[in-house]
């Protein structure tokens, strides 16, 4: 019965709908429901005074518009503001003081025009990063060749590993993309198996050490698991992936000849582990940014396109773990008290 009544009053008629003015349909309304009330009542009560009734209807019609400027203004403030976004401006901003619907409207609507914002420049940076990250190996790849065809360098294995090293670096930047794409579209699940952590460790520190030696920044590793069998109940590829990344960037960032542990330890119903190194470390207030799509920090230098944390998050929260940059610990910290700690929690197997 009720989707029948829906269904009746939406079929009701809309006189008003070719007025453009919102303040004019309420002088219209006011006008209309007062007209309607004095003629019940001159049919009642057979005469009411022509002029005073004109007056009251005419000082009902100046309220009204008195009072409905408040009520439009923040409305055609929102017009206004959805035209320039259409131009590409989404620096525009409606007043929202009232408490009303209109007011919940104009604090929704400037939301939105932040996240629009936002959105359109971490676009801009995308392109930006993305085209500084091809430019770079392609200019170095293509140089590499031109030697070889020109006949200025020969093939020798140290000229190969450099273009070798470059079309790496290509590959790597076309994976986070596709990852990229693959979470927008959700498109990826995951592939759980249980496995044991010190395995998996043992991997990612050898691919990170030939990483780091490739990238010319020397660093002792270590990794310590605790219980020693402890195992894991997770997609171990994308594990793999999301602690490679660590690892890269904390050789990446801290002293080249600087330590850089991976702590595993089965706390109770998780499985906890950190990345720790010597660098300078992350400041509080950018903690909550760093795992951010692009976002690349006071710490980054020498390019990058700041997915690999966000990618690194996205694979965690699928995990339905958590990950985070936290306070350094004062034993394992830099020569300096300071350092980085990325700590992930996983649900146990």
């Amino acid at each position: 019965m009720s989707g029948i009544a829906v269904r009746l009053w939406n079929a009701l008629p809309r006189p008003l709908d070719p007025v453009r003015s919102i303040k004019l349909k309420l002088g219209i309304l006011l006008v209309a429901s007062g007209g309607v009330a004095f003629g019940f009542f001159r049919w009642q009560i057979g005469w009411l005074p022509p002029r005073t009734s004109f007056i009251a209807l005419w000082l009902a019609l100046l309220t009204s518009q008195v009072l409905a400027h408040g009520m439009t203004r923040p409305l055609r403030e929102m017009t206004a503001a959805a035209q320039a976004m259409a131009r590409g401006d989404y620096t525009r901003r409606v007043r929202a003081t009232s408490r009303d619907e209109v007011g919940q409207l104009a604090v929704a609507f400037n939301q939105m025009s932040a996240d629009l914002a936002a959105a359109d420049r971490q676009r801009r940076e995308l392109i930006a990063n993305v085209s500084h990250e091809l430019r770079t190996p392609i200019s170095a790849l293509r140089a590499v060749l031109e030697n070889l065809v020109d006949g200025v360098t020969s093939p020798d294995p140290a000229t190969l590993r450099t273009a070798l090293a470059q079309s790496e670096r290509l590959s790597s930047l076309v994976t986070d993309l596709l990852d990229l794409s693959r979470i927008d579209a959700g498109a990826l699940t995951l592939r759980r198996e249980t496995f044991a952590v010190s395995g998996l460790l043992d991997e990612v520190m050898a691919e990170a050490e030939v990483n780091a030696a490739a990238a010319g920044r020397p660093v002792r590793m270590s990794a310590k698991v605790q219980p020693p069998d402890a195992v894991a109940f997770a997609d171990r590829a994308r594990l793999h992936q999301v602690l490679v990344s660590l690892l890269d960037n904390a050789v990446t960032h801290g002293p080249p000849d600087g330590r850089v542990q991976v702590l595993a330890r089965d706390a109770d119903d998780h499985l906890v582990i950190e990345v720790r190194d010597e660098g300078p470390g992350i400041s509080r207030e950018e903690r909550h940014l760093v795992f951010q799509r692009f976002a690349r920090g006071e710490r980054a230098s020498g390019g990058g396109t700041g997915l690999g944390l966000a990618i690194a998050r996205w694979v965690v929260d699928l995990h339905g773990g958590t990950i985070a940059a936290v306070d350094p610990d004062t034993v394992h910290s830099g020569r300096d008290g300071s350092g980085c700690r990325i700590r992930l929690t996983l649900p146990a197997a």
